[in-house]
């Protein structure tokens, strides 16, 4: 038993590590706080992103989850979610670091509302605007749909 400790120690770290890849995994480690917007007199909740997440800003991240029908001006980006619609963070209750903004390279065709699809771009972090998503996917590409 004693020898396969190494063995174990080892598998423990790569499984860590790889889980720290996924970036839901890695958005749920983001912290938030209800603050006060005066220019909009009600609260907003702001993100702390944690160290491992800021070193990923810039890269290139995959990420896959189900369209959301929400109505943005001019059809810049989308929003994509890690739970369906009944479930995502404007209808059913989850959180913040379950969706993210996504703005493709190319134009894309019209997804169905719910159509799960994966996407990689360059992860970008917001703390502050109010008018766009905390995680948000820059330079994307369609990967599947």
């Amino acid at each position: 038993m004693k020898n396969l400790f190494p063995i174990f120690l080892l598998l423990s770290v790569s499984t860590l590590g790889f889980a720290q890849a996924d970036g839901w995994t890695s958005f749920a480690n983001t912290k938030f706080e209800a603050k006060y917007n005066e220019k909009a007199q009600e609260y907003f909740l702001f993100p702390e992103f944690p160290i491992d997440l800021k070193a990923l800003v810039g890269k290139e991240i995959d990420l896959e989850g189900y369209y959301l029908p929400i109505d943005v001006d001019g059809d810049a980006y989308i929003i994509l979610s890690k739970f369906p619609y009944s479930q995502c963070f404007f209808c059913g209750g989850a959180g913040p670091e379950s969706i993210a903004e996504v703005s493709f390279k190319a134009k894309q065709d019209r997804f169905e509302a719910d159509q799960y699809i994966r996407v990689k771009g360059k992860l970008k972090l917001n703390a502050s605007d109010l008018e766009h998503g905390n995680f948000i996917i820059e330079d994307a590409i369609l990967v599947s749909k």
